[in-house]
């Protein structure tokens, strides 16, 4: 410990900015996308590229490993070292210039290939080669690994497309090479190191032109073949693909492309994913941007996971080619598409030229590696042999060894990729928790890699050897090539500081493995508020479902999703999905240290997580960390003092319920939280932020006002409606608008004998046990009612998610079962009107707005059906991606209000500022609407509300509810 701090004080000294050597980012950046867990010993964010070089020479003192890092989406353990690890991306993440006429662009390492495109896409350029990483990959990671992605079939790898690299190597010298500023060719550069390289390169280039560069995507090991005489000494493409352990990027000059004027996608059916790559040979003449394969395996996942209409309807067959042509003629791509089916062999085809359709088919292979990393039975599957590809002509005689191969091993796996490079992805489901599981792991590695180099392969296509592949080089390499490689890396880092382990003098490639024999956390051993159902009551089986692909460091807002609000509001990486599964694997793994679940470090990463759940549907791996956090606050306060906000905020379900049962308290109780001089008192009582005003009780509860309600008899029988507790205290009139809709479509409506409560106030806090017993009760009462043939229909998203998901998991036995048959009948209103036949929505035309839907709407049972009646009842409304930031009690209490102002301010408050004054705020969440009236001072109006005020007077009707007509 006395090192590490003496180590950051040098770092500090050095004038590096953000040293942090503390338990929460070491346990953050032990890892990547990749199995390896390796703890630094510092983690440094320099703030400019001059920190690189001063950093770089502390380690070089103190003889430390120095690892560069970007979004941290590597697979195969390229970006985590034991000493200082540099994040470029939190602020080396510049666009320095955009040339249009050139078609270049100069970056910084820290930049993301996605925020690139919309700064260089003013211009109507882009980079090329686009990884599905590309919403969080970084260009220095793209540059480490020499990445391809879909399209580098059309437009080449990374190396084909950078012009000059600045860097410094390991000895410490400045190198700007090529196209940046105040660089040259390196012919032209006086370095002695570079001359020591041209000289040791010029005695080897036979080794060199037969064994390096031999096909497309041959990127394990450096890519010496950059330095032949034909190819102009090439040094800048030389480091590319080095994996960080040469020299330290600190900035890169692009090559750009244009973006085309049309794109057409062309769907081919096969009857199997081999048969598939056969035909792969034929298509690559007809000049394809990008060629990719998939199975039914991957769409029966997306199928299950995210329903059926998801997965857009294919061609028949049970693998497919999606074939991507670009061009300025849209008349000459359907020509052209037209000799690709003609030449294709295929079983069926479809040409799709809908930009929406097309994306919805990417988004299907682009979310593969998150997709399978679960295999269909149920298994963690792994990377470890991730990204092999061999030369296109051989791809389908290698899958159907390759598949044979797993079969031997006694694996499972679900190969996808981007076939027309032969470049193949694969999850499998290493037996790595149980006993002899690694030496499984190690002997499958080493079979599969003699079997991609008998086909004339490589053993990375686009990823890097890292840790997962450096020991497995000799497979395709002559001990003589290996020695050259090694050679290289002396010249530029003999002090061995840079990235060690990687490529030259590997580690073995079982080592450090962070998912080998992981300790079970389950019911047995540990009391768990949860069950954990999907993952078999195993919480470390819950939490190691991240694989660290970084999903949750986009914004993936703008698609509509929500995932992760915290983390688009302060960038920094304990605040994103992943950042806090990697110290939840710690915790549960032991490695935490002894204080485990009251750690400083898990309280410091789970405090901003609005518990949205947005991860539970936007992760491709299934995170639920909205679940996980309400584990970890049930961990830390069992039988302990809890914050004043949780009994405050996590009981209101009670205190509303005395409020009703004692009318005559609303009005001072009122009256104290408008009062500015109570106010501070209130809100210290309450743990809350004193910025805050909270909602009004209602002077009639919607309960009271249904007790005198008689609901007249419905063609359709009985909706027993769910009253909970923000309807009925604080939002009267959405349940008598949602009263007033459901007999409209034809429906008796009912409520419980007595108040229930779904208990999502316990859930957020941590209250486990008393949302067990809230959920037990609630459940119990609707039941009957069920059993009668009544549908449940919930008004309140957060609370209908939990009926819908989190009450089976709180309960067990028969309850458990109770709590399945009451999601199975449950229902949004929307979904419950799209099953009634015979019901037509009002005329909405005319009315148009945006939407914002509950985080839990979206995460459980989706916003679809409320789109689609919108849609078919003639309304124009968009629905905002994104949280609205107050999410239950997270925007209230003390510390949490200038992230929830920022997370609101992200889309939700642009996006109400552009409404026009006539234009419908549509927010289901009671939150989202206090939120909206808090921050923008507008009403927002429940979807049972809009359709309400449409619906036609029936005669002698004396009035709609109050609050409705």
């Amino acid at each position: 410990m006395a090192a590490q701090r003496d180590l950051a004080a040098a770092l500090r000294r050095a004038g590096v900015s953000g040293v942090d050597d503390s338990a929460l980012a070491r346990a953050m950046y032990s890892s990547d996308a990749s199995l390896y867990r390796v703890p630094p010993q510092v983690v440094v964010t320099p703030r400019e590229a001059g920190e690189l070089p001063a950093a770089l020479a502390v380690c070089r003192e103190f003889g430390v490993p120095l690892t560069m890092r970007g979004g941290g989406t590597s697979i195969a353990g390229n970006a985590v070292g034991p000493g200082v690890v540099a994040d470029v991306s939190r602020h080396l993440n510049r666009v320095l210039e955009v040339d249009p006429d050139a078609g270049t662009a100069l970056v910084e390492p820290g930049i993301v290939q996605a925020r690139l495109h919309e700064i260089a896409g003013a211009h109507g350029l882009r980079f090329g080669p686009d990884p599905s990483t590309r919403t969080r990959a970084t260009l220095g990671g793209m540059i480490g690994n020499n990445a391809c992605g879909s399209r580098a079939l059309g437009y080449g790898r990374t190396s084909d497309n950078v012009l000059g690299l600045d860097v410094v190597t390991g000895t410490g010298e400045r190198l700007r090479i090529g196209d940046v500023p105040g660089g040259a060719a390196a012919a032209d550069l006086e370095s002695p190191l570079l001359e020591r390289l041209r000289s040791l390169t010029a005695d080897r280039l036979a080794l060199i032109r037969t064994e390096f560069g031999r096909f497309g995507r041959q990127v394990s090991a450096y890519s010496l073949e950059h330095l032949l005489p034909e190819r102009r000494f090439d040094v800048a493409r030389a480091l590319v693909g080095s994996e960080g352990t040469l020299a330290l990027t600190l900035a890169a000059r692009l090559r750009m492309v244009r973006e085309p004027e049309h794109r057409l996608l062309v769907v081919l059916g096969y009857g199997s994913m081999a048969e598939a790559a056969d035909a792969v040979p034929g298509i690559l003449p007809h000049g394809p941007v990008a060629c990719e394969g998939l199975d039914s395996r991957i769409t029966g996942v997306v199928a299950e996971r995210r329903g059926p209409g998801a997965v857009p309807g294919l061609p028949k067959g049970s693998g497919w080619l999606l074939v991507e042509l670009a061009g300025p003629d849209a008349g000459a791509l359907r020509d052209t598409a037209a000799r690709v089916v003609a030449d294709a062999a295929c079983t069926g085809s479809m040409l799709v030229d809908d930009m929406a359709l097309a994306d919805a088919l990417w988004r299907i292979r682009e979310d593969g590696s998150g997709l399978v990393a679960r295999t269909p039975d149920g298994e963690q599957a792994h990377a470890g042999w991730e990204d092999a590809a061999v030369p296109p002509e051989r791809l389908g005689v290698y899958l159907r060894e390759f598949e044979a191969l797993l079969g031997e091993h006694g694996l499972t796996g679900v190969p996808y990729g981007h076939f027309g490079d032969g470049c193949v992805h694969v999850r499998i489901d290493f037996p790595l928790g149980r006993a002899g599981g690694t030496r499984v792991f190690r002997d499958f590695l080493h079979d599969a890699a003699a079997l991609a180099a008998r086909h004339g392969g490589t053993m990375s296509g686009e990823h890097g050897d890292g840790r997962a592949r450096g020991e497995l080089l000799p497979h395709m390499y002559s001990g003589e090539a290996l020695a050259l490689c090694a050679d290289v890396k002396d010249l530029f880092d003999p002090d061995g500081v840079l990235n060690p382990g990687i490529i030259v003098r590997p580690a073995p490639v079982d080592a450090d493995l962070r998912a080998a024999r992981v300790p079970r956390a389950t019911r047995r051993d540990l009391p768990l508020g949860l069950a954990y159902r999907d993952d078999r009551g195993d919480l470390s089986r819950a939490v190691h479902r991240c694989t660290g692909i970084g999903k949750c460091r986009a914004d993936n807002t703008g698609a509509g999703g929500v995932m992760c609000p915290s983390y688009v509001a302060t960038r920094e990486e304990k605040d994103s999905t992943r950042g806090r599964a990697r110290v939840l694997q710690e915790v549960v793994s032991g490695k935490l240290g002894p204080d485990g679940w009251r750690s400083e470090a898990l309280h410091e990463v789970l405090d901003l997580c609005l518990s949205c759940k947005g991860c539970a549907s936007d992760c491709p791996t299934g995170i639920d960390m909205a679940s996980y956090k309400a584990e970890a606050l049930y961990q830390r306060y069992r039988r302990r003092i809890r914050p004043r906000a949780h009994y405050a905020l996590g009981w209101l379900p009670r205190w509303t319920r005395l409020a009703a049962r004692a009318p005559a308290t609303i009005r001072p109780a009122n009256a104290a939280m408008r009062s500015k001089a109570l106010r501070p008192l209130v809100a210290w009582a309450a743990g809350i932020d004193r910025r805050r005003t909270l909602p009004e009780l209602a002077p009639v509860t919607f309960r009271r006002w249904f007790s005198s309600h008689v609901s007249p008899e419905g063609r359709h029988g009985d909706v027993v409606l769910f009253v909970d507790t923000f309807t009925d205290a604080f939002a009267p009139d959405v349940g008598k608008a949602t009263v007033r809709v459901l007999e409209d479509a034809g429906y008796r409506v009912t409520v419980t004998g007595r108040p229930v409560c779904c208990g999502i106030t316990w859930i957020s806090t941590g209250q486990l046990d008393g949302a067990r017993a809230q959920a037990r009760r609630t459940v119990r009462a609707l039941l009957p009612h069920v059993r009668r043939g009544a549908r449940v229909v919930g008004m309140e998203p957060s609370c209908t998610g939990v009926l819908r998901a989190d009450a089976e998991e709180l309960l067990e036995g028969v309850d458990a079962a109770a709590a399945r048959e009451v999601a199975a009948a449950t229902r949004t209103l929307a979904e419950l009107l799209a099953e009634t036949g015979d019901w037509t929505p009002p005329d909405l035309s005319g009315v148009s707005g945006v939407a914002q839907p509950h985080c839990h709407h979206h995460a459980v049972m989706g916003w679809r059906p409320d789109a689609a009646l919108l849609r078919d009842a003639g309304a124009d409304v968009r629905g905002i991606g994104g949280c609205c930031g107050l999410a239950g009690n997270f925007g209230v209490e003390k510390g949490h209000h200038d992230v929830s102002v920022a997370v609101a301010g992200h889309r939700l408050l642009p996006a109400v500022r552009d409404a026009a004054d006539g234009d419908v705020v549509l927010a289901d969440g009671f939150s989202c609407r206090t939120q909206l009236d808090f921050l923008a001072g507008r009403t927002g109006e429940h979807l049972a509300q809009l359709l309400a005020r449409h619906l036609p007077r029936e005669p002698g009707d004396a009035g709609a509810p109050e609050g409705v007509g």
